[in-house]
């Protein structure tokens, strides 16, 4: 399979459409429908499904939007690679690609980076945000360099930094809520309360031990994977959000506010990274930086 035909399958993926795609790879439709017609016999599978006479339009096979998925990720690693061996020895610059859910740890990272951007002004820093199964999926296929995950790390496959600091977890309401009076929110505040949960922490262990209830016992209105777009939902009345803390602004004039939970739970986490990885100087540089940054981060607190 060659990268060049990757390459068209992906313009017609894009354009839906195969004289479109020939056009804009300034190729002959003909030429481009041979090409494709050599894939689908290679792989045996049919890619495309073509529109009859008086449409042009393509759409993919189950097996086309697999094939779409996977050459945008190869032709992602060839970009990175490429950009990785034509650096010069002597000049430490690239990209950074860090995977991490939403929490107030990324100050962490930026301290490191920050440390570094006067002296390798050309190193750019990518943040892609996720849970733990997307930080490990995309350390294995090589789309990130480090990545943030909680929970236990299996040492045997990757180098692993604890922390310095722990989320703590609460719960995000409007301020005229009736939980807003008090100082602490207890599992039997929530037993009959609209919920909206992470996603992730939807069927989680430790959630179920503190809430002391089986969560589908409990009433989920809602689960989300970003905290901002649970802030809103929490806004407009939908119910209350389970989250960690700081990462919504409550101060000043915001109609929110957020209780911790009593008993306290906090959530541990460890940057961690793919053991016995050779890694281009901007990334290795940064993960010098975020050691450093991590053991001064963890004096101050």
């Amino acid at each position: 399979m060659e990268l060049r035909v990757l390459q068209y399958f992906l313009a017609v993926a894009r354009e839906q459409s195969i004289s479109a795609a020939a056009e804009s790879l300034h190729l002959s439709q003909p030429t481009l429908s041979t090409q494709l017609k050599a894939l689908e016999e290679q792989l045996g599978k049919q890619l495309l499904i073509r529109g009859s006479k008086g449409s042009r339009k393509v759409l993919l096979t189950e097996e086309g939007m697999v094939l779409r998925k996977r050459a945008e990720e190869i032709l992602e690693l060839v970009r990175i690679t490429e950009n990785e061996i034509s650096r010069s020895d002597e000049v430490v610059a690239g990209d950074v690609y860090i995977g991490a859910g939403e929490s107030d740890m990324i100050r962490i990272f930026a301290r490191a980076a920050q440390q570094l951007q006067q002296r390798y002004p050309d190193i750019h820093y990518h943040i892609l945000s996720g849970n733990a199964a997307f930080v490990q999926e995309y350390l294995e296929r090589g789309l990130i360099d480090i990545g943030v995950v909680y929970g236990p790390v299996d040492t045997a496959v990757y180098n692993a930094v604890p922390a310095p600091v722990r989320d703590t977890w609460g719960v995000l309401m409007r301020r005229d809520s009736p939980l807003a009076q008090k100082e602490y929110i207890q599992p039997q505040d929530l037993w009959d309360k609209p919920l909206i949960l992470s996603a992730q922490k939807n069927d989680d262990l430790s959630m179920v031990h503190w809430m002391q209830r089986d969560i589908s016992k409990l009433q989920v209105v809602a689960t989300y994977n970003l905290v901002f777009n649970a802030s809103l939902l929490v806004e407009e009345g939908l119910g209350y959000a389970l989250c960690f803390d700081k990462l919504i602004n409550v101060t000043g004039d915001s109609r929110l506010c957020f209780r911790p939970l009593f008993p306290k739970m906090e959530a541990e986490a460890s940057i961690i990274w793919k053991r016995y990885q050779v890694f281009p100087k901007a990334a290795q540089k940064f993960i010098e930086a975020l050691q450093k940054s991590c053991t001064a981060f963890g004096r101050e607190s």
